[in-house]
């Protein structure tokens, strides 16, 4: 029998430890892919540290793109309709369902049917222990999306693409950005430029970004961002003044969070006009609590949205808007270090602490 290795974590904030699983064939309508490279994913980082419940132990990682080993009966074509083969380089659904829902069904929904499963959050203990990023082979299970590279795009910029990329494509379509808006980024990790540069390409007249690393603010002009403002140097009023005087004549027609913080959202809601639209697309921890006034959403006509997943659409687009655009942003340049698997630990605590953008796992 052939066996693979993976980096399992059995308990949060405890050492990564490599272990071998058996490799089985693919079952009909599923797909087996040697992983070619893997991104640490914020969402990957509140799991280990326990801030969001995941199986242990459990392989992590659900930013994954790799090469097609085995196809079994049942799928010869990707979500777009082409031909899927062995060896042809692959991304997919972060989540995946197989059956009947009313969200899916009636809604257009998929993402919220009760019972989707997403990559990286499994048992790794349970058959076919391969349904996480950072391994050297994944299954794709039926109910999954599956697209197929084109030869010229990077593993660098191709990887992100089916969680933060899409999920980008996602929060800009619910923020409604239109021509000549005024957009602000609450935090300018991979999230926040990709919403950077959606924005700007979507026709917004002036995209601000804001953070307290100075890194990212310099990186934030690269990828669409007009102005950045640095929020740990002033007081949360002075970042407000300074964003509603950058949008004349009365605040941000959108506000977009990506930085995973409550208290964010007051701030927020006080930069938006007269009929802004708010979107969280951050806040994925439980208990993430935070008080507001809501006769201001009332009296000033806000609209609050929370976006988690995304619909299958938005990974066609991602991939669409990479391509037309990666002369235009440096989309190479966020996935800015790589760590082989065994060092799965040095590039979690690189990633917790901040000083890398987008670590990769190339096993």
């Amino acid at each position: 029998m052939r066996t693979a290795k993976a980096a399992v974590y059995e308990a949060p904030n405890t050492p990564f430890i490599l272990k071998v699983y058996p490799l089985r064939a693919a079952k009909p309508r599923e797909v087996l892919v040697r992983v070619t490279m893997s991104t640490i994913c914020r969402s990957d980082i509140h799991s280990y540290e326990g801030h969001r419940p995941n199986p242990c132990p459990g392989i992590l990682g659900h930013e994954i793109i790799g090469i097609v080993e085995e196809i079994g009966a049942g799928i010869d074509k990707d979500m777009r309709g082409d031909p899927l083969k062995v060896g042809d380089r692959i991304t997919w659904s972060e989540y995946f369902f197989d059956g009947g829902c009313y969200y899916r069904d009636v809604l257009d929904m998929p993402q919220k049917c009760n019972g989707v499963r997403k990559y990286g959050h499994d048992l790794a203990t349970e058959d076919p222990h391969f349904l996480g990023g950072f391994a050297e082979y994944c299954y794709i299970l039926p109910g999954t999306w599956i697209l197929k590279l084109p030869d010229d795009l990077s593993d660098e910029e191709a990887t992100p693409l089916n969680c933060g990329v899409a999920t980008m494509a996602s929060v800009t379509e619910a923020a409604e950005i239109r021509l000549g808006d005024a957009v602000v980024i609450q935090g300018l990790g991979l999230l926040g430029l990709y919403g950077a540069a959606m924005a700007k390409a979507r026709g917004a007249r002036c995209v601000i970004g804001l953070d307290a690393v100075a890194s990212r603010l310099e990186i934030a002009r690269k990828f669409g961002a007009d102005h950045v403002i640095d929020i740990g140097r002033g007081s949360a009023k002075s970042v407000i003044d300074e964003v509603r005087k950058l949008c004349r004549p009365d605040g941000a027609d959108a506000v977009i969070e990506v930085c995973g913080v409550p208290d964010v959202i007051v701030q927020g809601l006080q930069m938006l006009r007269v009929g802004g639209r708010y979107v969280l697309g951050g806040l994925v921890n439980p208990n993430a609590n935070v008080t507001i006034d809501a006769n201001v959403l009332l009296r000033r006509w806000i609209t609050m949205r929370g976006i988690h997943n995304y619909h299958p659409r938005h990974l066609i687009q991602a991939l669409d808007f990479v391509m037309a655009n990666r002369k235009r942003f440096p989309f190479k340049d966020i996935v800015d270090s790589k760590f082989a698997l065994k060092d799965l630990d040095i590039a979690f605590k690189r990633a917790s602490e901040r000083t890398v953008l987008r670590a990769a796992i190339v096993p």
